[in-house]
């Protein structure tokens, strides 16, 4: 049997007792449920028992299948942190990044230039997804590292938090707010907002800072990328508020980015990996990049530390 049994059948099934479904995990191996279906089946008929009971809706762990997906589990990790340090002896190094689509465009053009500056030798392979995403991809060791916003919700994760982002109101130009000596959220209530969807946890921000504040603008348009909702405004179908770094490379006219005045919103950007998987020298080398980059990039809004625990806070999870 011990010769027999496969590192592709106890990927298999790790991943139908991760789903507790044989349709998804087939979706998710890129295989057809009848071939999954099969694996497993083989793979019971090795062991002399089943791993898994099948109900209606969903499969679950028998006893045996519950100490099979430890055992599998442990065995995956080691072989795939064994093949990365060989990797990583005598090849030119690399790290596999993941970030949400409200930082992506707006931060790493300049962080991964510098990088590539100090350390040539390093390849990034830039991977952009939701945040519930990047946390599945960060457990399950096919990102290394992540760049995203806070709260993070999960298990055996690690976040650190980087820096403090301002979020500004953004109007078109020409607006009757243009030439205000102030702003306060109060002042936005009446005009229609534009918004990025609830997929995205800078919608939830926004939304935060509202309640805190005592008043619900009306949104009448929603999307799911920052470009369009400043083509939006642009346009003048109304009002938003968008992260700084969009504003840095914002250079249309034909939108005015104002701060609020009194208390501000803001979101803390922080990088996330799995402290459980094997560690390459070029992980270490973005991570120290990455916290030089907030250090003097962001001096003035460094996250305070001992505010809002990183992986306690409930909200909604973005992309």
């Amino acid at each position: 049997m011990r010769n027999d049994l496969k590192l592709e059948a106890l990927e298999q099934f790790v991943a139908v007792a991760r789903n507790r479904n044989f349709t998804r995990a087939a979706a998710e191996l890129n295989l057809s449920q009848s071939a999954l279906s099969r694996s497993i089946q083989k793979l019971e008929e090795q062991l002399g028992q089943p791993v898994f009971e099948r109900k209606p809706r969903e499969v679950l762990l028998t006893n045996l299948g519950t100490l099979l997906l430890k055992r599998a589990t442990d065995i995956l990790k080691l072989v795939e942190d064994t093949f990365a340090e060989l990797s990583e002896a005598g090849r030119r190094g690399r790290i596999r990044l993941g970030t949400i689509p409200t930082i992506a465009p707006y931060y790493l053009p300049g962080l991964l230039g510098t990088f590539a500056t100090e350390h040539p030798d390093i390849a990034v392979i830039v991977q952009e997804d939701t945040t519930e995403e990047l946390i599945k991809r960060c457990s399950h060791g096919d990102i290394d590292l992540a760049i995203l916003a806070l709260p993070v919700i999960a298990k055996s994760i690690e976040v650190e938090p980087l820096f403090e982002e301002e979020l500004l109101l953004v109007i078109p130009s020409g607006h009757p707010l243009e030439k205000a000596k102030s702003i306060t959220a109060a002042s936005v209530d009446d005009y229609p907002f534009v918004m990025l969807n609830e997929a995205h946890c800078l919608a939830e921000n926004i939304s935060s800072f509202c309640r805190k504040q005592s008043i619900q603008p009306l949104t009448i348009e929603r999307t799911s990328q920052i470009t369009t909702v400043q083509e939006l405004v642009a346009m003048n179908h109304g009002v938003s508020v968008l992260p700084e770094m969009a504003r840095r490379i914002d250079g249309s006219g034909k939108r005015i980015y104002r701060s609020f005045s009194g208390e501000k919103p803001v979101r803390t950007v922080a990088m996330m990996w799995n402290p459980h998987r094997y560690q390459t020298h070029a992980f270490h080398a973005l991570q120290e990049h990455l916290r030089r980059q907030s250090k003097t990039q962001h001096p003035v809004r460094r996250h305070r530390a001992n505010s809002n625990p990183p992986t306690t806070t409930p909200s909604r999870q973005e992309g």
